[in-house]
């Protein structure tokens, strides 16, 4: 594996937010450190594009050491009043030295992200995954897989949310995408910032918050009538986790176009500065969401899928035929044409599946008729009753990673790639692959499946 840190400009200045949302009406708090002696700030709005939304004058600049992963690195704060007419997205601080580089999503350092918080005007809510984003950040020399910093209670890795990257403007492990180098996949460049283009450019007005913001606010979700999560969501917290599965009890829909869902358990610690996540010991990974060793709730109960029923290709060109389809009249697929057993998605780059897939327990996958078939026990692992196959694409042998799970060692049984949807209380739609984002535009289908889904569960169908 190794660290992304290819768009670094010349000199040296980086920050963070104190919280990675605000308000609109509120105080921002950016934490910065320089080695020059006059910087300035431009902050932009992600829609379409970059919208330039001020410009600061010149700023006192101040060096302050970096410290480690785990630590709240105390920079010297620079604060700053949000407009009560800025509207809810997500919003870049471009940190700007004399010899500063252009603004771009895959800066490694010169950039924070936040979030303008969402008042409830709007009925579509979008969930930026800051957790995930901390936990493959490198800034300070260590994530949740690399140079790990332990601690005691509640046992586990701890990285700090109060030091640079989070989205932009860090470090951060892992491979590159073989298909799309240009930035690294667990950032908000990825695959966050393609669907918000998307959305806007469909006249959608999104409204943003994070998982901490969930995380802390009982009431948050209350006033929409979809939540959004897209790409790599895998870092969840309980209180987060259960405030969207009541969410969707009372009514609530929620649409998951990504993979490897609520993958891990989270603790928001010292005052939502840092998270600990126990992955892996002599009593096992205390935080994985599914075992009994672990939490003991598995994750297919929130979206009605998992990763272990799934798999991942991280390095490399992938092999799919795509997503087949199983139930070609449901109005998810209206106005696209397929037919059942139909692939799409298996000719774009990237394909539609990977590189990380969340599946459902299946019993059989007919390899003339592309028809698959639900496990009678699947509701022994958490899939919840009434879940309806939509589409389906078997992983093979090839497939880098097909995890262990009940009653199967690693490889065994069906692993498959799983779209899908269920009632309870509320519609929850999953995509079932990370990689929907990218293929949005490149393949008509998937555009109309998207449309029909966010439409279909805002009520404007």
């Amino acid at each position: 594996m190794q660290v992304f840190n290819a768009f670094c400009p010349p000199t040296m200045i980086r920050g963070y937010p104190h919280h990675a949302s605000v308000a609109a009406g509120g105080q921002l708090l950016l934490h910065i450190s320089t080695d020059a002696p006059r910087f300035r700030i431009t902050f932009h709005r992600w829609a379409d594009g970059f919208i330039p939304m001020h410009e600061t004058g010149l700023l006192e600049g101040q060096y302050a050491a970096p410290r480690g992963a785990a630590d709240d690195w105390h920079w010297p704060s620079y604060t700053f009043d949000i407009p009560h007419d800025w509207p809810s997205a997500v919003y870049i601080a471009h940190l700007q030295e004399p010899d500063a580089a252009p603004l771009n999503l895959a800066m490694t350092s010169a950039a924070a992200l936040f979030v303008v918080r969402g008042t409830g005007r709007g009925k579509l809510l979008y969930k930026i995954p800051l957790a995930t984003y901390h936990a493959y950040n490198c800034t300070g020399g260590g994530c949740f897989y690399d140079t790990q910093t332990f601690s005691q209670n509640p046992p586990g890795a701890r990285v700090s949310l109060r030091r640079p990257g989070g989205g932009i403007g860090g470090d951060t492990w892992g491979a590159l995408d073989h298909y799309d180098p240009s930035s690294p996949r667990q950032t908000f460049a990825h695959w966050d910032a393609r669907f918000i283009r998307w959305l806007l450019r469909e006249g959608h007005a999104p409204e943003f918050c994070t998982d901490v913001d969930i995380h802390n606010d009982a009431d948050l979700l209350n006033n929409y009538r979809l939540v959004l999560s897209v790409g790599h969501d895998e870092y969840w917290s309980e209180a987060t986790r259960d405030r969207m599965e009541a969410y969707i009890s009372r009514g609530g829909n929620a649409a998951f176009f990504g993979a490897n869902l609520c993958w891990w358990r989270i603790h928001v610690v010292d005052d939502d500065t840092a998270i600990v996540c126990h992955q892996g010991g002599p009593k096992g990974a205390l935080d994985h969401w599914w075992p009994q060793t672990g939490a003991g709730r598995p994750e297919d109960a929130l979206a009605g899928v998992s990763y272990r029923h799934g798999g991942g290709w991280w390095d490399g060109p992938r092999e799919t035929a795509g997503y087949l389809v199983q139930d070609a009249r449901h109005w998810v697929f209206e106005g696209t044409g397929l037919r059942n057993g139909e692939p799409f998605g298996n000719d774009t780059s990237p394909p539609l599946v990977g590189y990380e897939c969340d599946g459902a327990p299946l019993s059989a996958f007919d390899a003339v008729t592309g028809i698959a078939t639900l496990s009678p026990d699947a509701g022994r692992c958490g899939t919840p009753p009434g879940f309806r196959l939509l589409a389906a694409s078997p992983l093979g042998e090839r497939w880098q990673e097909r995890p262990p799970r009940e009653m199967h060692k690693a490889g065994e049984g069906i692993h498959a790639a799983t779209m899908g949807l269920f009632n309870r209380g509320g519609t929850v739609f999953t995509a079932g692959t990370t990689d929907w984002a990218q293929v949005l535009g490149k393949d008509t289908r998937v555009d109309q499946i998207t449309r029909n889904v966010i439409d279909g569960l805002l009520g404007l169908l």
